[in-house]
């Protein structure tokens, strides 16, 4: 059971990974839900909401799962400067 679940979010980690300008992806709350680091360089702000669909839509069709998955894409910029 328990060696299931551990598939379960490794799969769930894998599809999300598989999409371009993912940084990072991390599977919590026991695979309900699935944050997705992404590249500011490369998807923009009009790009995030489709891929946020697309990978609804390959998690639906690749892996057996009960209930929902919430997908949750951060695209995070920052600038840093010093004062001297």
């Amino acid at each position: 059971m328990q060696d299931e679940k551990i598939k379960r979010l490794e799969k769930l980690e894998s599809i999300v990974s598989s999409f371009d300008g993912i940084k990072g992806c991390y599977a919590i709350q026991a695979g309900r839900e699935v944050r997705v680091m992404i590249k500011p360089e490369c998807v923009n702000d009009e790009k995030m909401l489709p891929l946020a669909r697309a990978i609804c839509k390959k998690i639906e069709s690749d892996l057996d799962y009960p209930g929902q998955i919430k997908v949750n894409i951060i695209r995070e910029s920052r600038a840093v400067d010093y004062a001297k």
